[in-house]
């Protein structure tokens, strides 16, 4: 089991170099193909003056033409960086980036994006939203910190809750849990008890099953989000694996208090499937 295609998203204002690093490493140690990915389009100027509709559409081509000269910018950036280190391709879209990923995340296994401003990440012209976009895109989705520097595979928690989400999560989890130096399965309940117990063992020897030892934790606590992210820093986590948990109400992406305390959280490496 292994990952065979990573679509990397790289946004068109940040730089791009930290994470395409980090996913080539990832495509290497895979044998994986890596798709590089870059979406963006410009609003259309409002205007309320009839005179002022050939200056707005003016204006408005000329923002979509800065945005295809950004992307063969990137392209080239890409492709230096790559190297020929590794199989990959470049492809780009002048749409809106959620939307975009979304239909490219149909030819990968893993997508990889940073999140430079959490759950929501600011200029959806120009930036996906990794909360709608792990809620769309039926792909598992790696959310990389900013500042990581490498491939998160040296301390991996597993936050478990019994759920779909969760067990999905795990699963998708795999290639990189086998590759990493140290693995803990972590629940957190309000009143633990022996099916909680066994819950988690049930995990830990699915791991096993995959070559993976992994340790177990549970912890008693009534706020989970807070309980998390603690042990998260207290284990000096390098990643940390979890179910998306979330619905759409109206145009709203709405979360549960630990998917959006995850997602929030930018300096920290996450790894979500729903």
């Amino acid at each position: 089991m292994s990952y065979k295609s990573i679509l990397l998203n790289v946004g068109i204002d940040g730089p791009i170099a930290p994470v395409t690093k980090i996913a080539i490493d990832l495509a290497r140690r895979s044998e994986a193909r890596l798709i590089g990915f870059c979406a963006a389009d410009a609003p259309l100027p409002v205007t309320m003056a009839p005179e002022g509709a050939a200056i707005a559409a003016e204006v408005w081509q000329q923002l979509r033409d800065d945005i295809k000269k950004r992307f063969e910018d990137l392209h080239v950036e890409f492709d230096r960086l790559v190297g020929g280190s590794v199989a990959s391709e470049w492809r780009n879209a002048l749409d809106n980036p959620n939307q975009a990923l979304v239909a490219a995340s149909r030819g990968a296994d893993l997508i990889i994006t940073g999140a430079p401003e959490g759950v929501s990440s600011g200029d959806t012209y120009r930036t996906v939203d990794p909360g709608s976009l792990v809620l769309r895109a039926g792909r598992p989705l790696l959310i990389v910190a900013g500042g990581a520097g490498h491939v998160p595979t040296g301390r991996i928690v597993v936050a478990w809750k019994d759920t779909r989400e969760a067990r999905r999560s795990v699963a998708d989890a795999v290639p990189l849990m086998a590759m990493a130096d140290d693995v803990i399965v972590v629940t957190i309940d309000t009143e633990p008890d022996d099916q909680t117990t066994a819950g988690i063992k049930d995990v830990a020897t699915f791991l096993a099953r995959h070559g993976i030892t992994a340790r177990t934790e549970v912890l008693k606590a009534d706020d989970e989000s807070d309980k998390l992210i603690d042990f998260l820093s207290s284990a000096k986590a390098d990643l940390v694996v979890s179910g998306a948990y979330g619905h759409s109400r109206i145009r709203e992406w709405v979360f549960g208090g630990v998917t959006r305390s995850l997602l929030d959280g930018v300096q920290l490496c996450r790894f979500m499937s729903n």
